[in-house]
This record gives structure tokens, sequence and C-alpha cells, in this order.
């Protein structure tokens, strides 16, 4: 396999990308190409490259990319998680395959874990470039913080001080920048977390299992309200057509994945879709770990074939 370090153009700034190519690739015919989305908290180097090169070793062209603010990809403000430009980061990923002249620009496929499946969905419900969807673990972000600071008053409570925030920084103080998680086991014990998801995000993120420099778990509180205001499922009963691929561990935890996945899978309009559940696993265990991951492609690889 080929790994090529990329740059393209999204609106105003360049993104950086590993392309992969597989082994003996004939350039002088078209071949289909598959674009794969980080988490939130996430990069390119994480468990998007870890999927786009084992799609790689399957035949499959690959790009795996850094969201715009965000690991090596440009933007300023850094820090940044806004839905809108996650979700249209994809589509520039897609205006960067289709140059390429042994990509066939009727044969994108995407996949996206945890946050990066929720943006690929929707995604894929406007850009219907995209011929085929996959996710792995997909979360509603939106959700997900909503459900995270309860009560719909300490909600409006959080957005009232974003606000303060955004005011307080436009008149000259400084960026308000809080992380994603605890940032080690020792402040995650330390701040009493109890729930699956949270645990194993500080063992994957926050330790050598999966750490990264480019990914310093670092967010711009001020993002947040783009975040707060966001629903990956919004009408997909009406334009997520496409053929479907839903990969989500039996074991449930805060992030939502395997509630979510049934969400999609009851909702999504598509009439070719599968949800697969796979026993005993949590929502990191899909990230990383052997034998999920490898169960989790055992739906991709063929899915892909059959639909790019």
């Amino acid at each position: 396999m080929e790994q090529k370090q990329i740059q393209f153009a999204s609106r105003h700034f360049n993104l950086a990308g590993v392309l992969n190519l597989p082994d003996h690739l004939d350039t002088t015919v078209q071949h289909p190409a598959i674009v794969v989305s980080h988490p939130s908290s996430s990069d390119k180097q994480q468990t998007s490259g870890l999927y786009a090169q084992k799609l790689a070793a399957q035949g499959f062209i690959t790009l795996a990319f850094d969201a715009g603010y965000q690991g090596q990809s440009e933007g300023t403000p850094r820090y940044i998680e806004d839905p809108a430009v996650r979700t249209e980061d994809i589509s520039f990923a897609i205006d960067y395959l289709v140059t390429l002249p042994y990509v066939d620009a009727n044969r994108i496929g995407a996949l996206g874990i945890c946050a990066g499946g929720g943006y690929t969905i929707n995604a894929a419900k406007t850009d219907r470039r995209i011929k085929a969807v996959a996710t792995a673990a997909a979360a509603n972000v939106g959700a997900v913080y909503r459900e995270a600071f309860g009560p719909d008053a300490t909600l409006l409570q959080t957005l009232e001080q974003i606000g303060q925030q955004r005011t307080a920084e436009a008149q000259g103080a400084e960026p308000m920048i809080t992380q994603w998680i605890p940032n080690s086991p020792a402040e995650l014990e330390q701040a009493g977390y109890q729930d699956r998801d949270y645990i194993e995000a500080v063992d994957y993120y926050r330790t050598p299992r999966g750490q990264d420099e480019f990914a310093p778990n670092h967010l711009r509180f001020t993002s947040l309200a783009q975040v707060l205001g966001f629903d990956a499922g919004h009408l997909v009963e009406k334009l997520l057509t496409q053929p479907l691929c839903l990969v989500v561990g039996e074991k449930p935890g805060a992030f939502g994945s395997y509630r979510f996945g049934w969400e999609i899978y009851d909702r999504a309009a598509a009439t070719d879709k599968t949800l697969t559940v796979l026993p005993g696993v949590s929502h990191y265990d899909l990230y990383d770990q052997p034998a999920p991951v490898k169960q989790a492609l055992a739906q991709f690889v063929p899915f892909f074939q059959a639909h790019l």
C-alpha cells in the first residue's frame, strides 16, 4: 500500500489528508474510493486512519483527513468543532478525489466513526455523490452533548454562558479552550466519571493506546453552540436513501452509538440497509481492538464491493 500525505482545498483554506492507494493499483483505469471521517476530538492518525488503511489493503482507494480547524489541517481560530464544517469537509474530500484520473466519480463511498459517522450520515443526505454509507459506532454528537448538559434549563443556561463568552472574546478576552474528556486516568478518577464510554475514551485518547500529538483534547468553548444545535438524524427518513451499513457494539454507553444505530436503521429512507450489533463489544472497542475492527470490516468490505 502506498500512502501519500496530501492537502486539498476546503472553502477558505486547505485540509490535510492521507491518500491510501492499494498495492499494484492500475492508474490507467478508474477505481472506487472511500472517504473516512474521524470522531470528534480525534485526527486522521487515529481510528479513521486505521480503517482507511485496512480498506486500502482490501483494494479500495481511501482518504482519511483532519477536520478543518483541527489536527494538521488549516483554519483559525483553532479547535473549533462545527457540525456544518465537519459535514462539508466530507464533500470537499470528495471534490479532491474526483480530480484524480484513477478515481471513478460515480463510485464514491463514505465511512465515519463515532461523531464522524453522524457527520457522514449528514453529508450523505445532501451530497448525492456518496453512493454508499457505512458507520462504525456512529454517534449523534448534538444529542450526546444535549443529554450531557442534562435538563433543558441547564442546557439553556449553558447556551447563555456560551453567548456571554463569545461577547467577551469579541471585546478582547482570551478565548476559552476547554477539553473533550479528562486529560488522564487520574483526572478521570478525580472527576468521578463512571460511564463506560468516558472511561474508555480516556484509555484510548489519553494513554499510549491511541494518543496523538495532533489530537490534544482541546475544544473552543464557544463552538459548543453549533454542536448543541445539531441533529445528525434530521430528515433521514426523507433524504438518506443510499445503501447503508451500520455497525455498533452491544455494550451501551453515554455516547449512545448503540441507540443511534437503531434509530438510523429504523428511520432511514434507504431500502438497502443493515445494522450489525457485535456481541460483547463496546463503543471504543470498535476504534482499534483487533477482533471488533475485523468484525466491522467483515461487514464493510463486501458492502462497499457490492455498492461501489
